[in-house]
C-alpha cells in the first residue's frame, strides 16, 4: 500500500488516487452487469440463458458488496474524494 503526500492537478484540486479510479469504475462495472443481467434475463428464451443471467447478476452484486466495502474503508481513511 503506497502513501504519502496527494499529489495535486493544475486546478490545486487533488488528483483521485488511482485505487479509488479503480473503485469507482469496478462500481460503474457492476452497474452496467446488473443491467444487462436485467435486460438479458427479460429477453431470455430458454431457461440456460437464465442460468448465465443468474449468475451474472449474483456476480455483480458480490463484487458491487466488495467494492462498496472497500470504499467505505477509503472513505474512513481519509482517502476518497467524492467529487474529482
Amino acid at each position: 500500500m503506497r502513501t504519502g503526500p496527494v499529489a495535486t492537478n493544475r486546478c490545486g484540486r487533488k488528483k483521485v488516487k488511482a485505487c479509488d479510479h479503480n473503485i469507482k469504475t469496478t462500481l460503474e462495472l457492476v452497474e452496467a452487469m446488473i443491467q444487462l443481467a436485467e435486460r438479458g434475463d427479460s429477453d431470455r428464451e430458454d431457461s440456460g440463458c437464465g442460468i448465465l443471467y443468474g449468475i451474472l447478476r449474483d456476480a455483480a452484486y458480490k463484487i458491487k458488496q466488495v467494492a462498496e466495502m472497500e470504499r467505505e474503508a477509503h472513505i474512513r481513511k481519509g482517502w476518497w474524494e467524492e467529487h474529482p
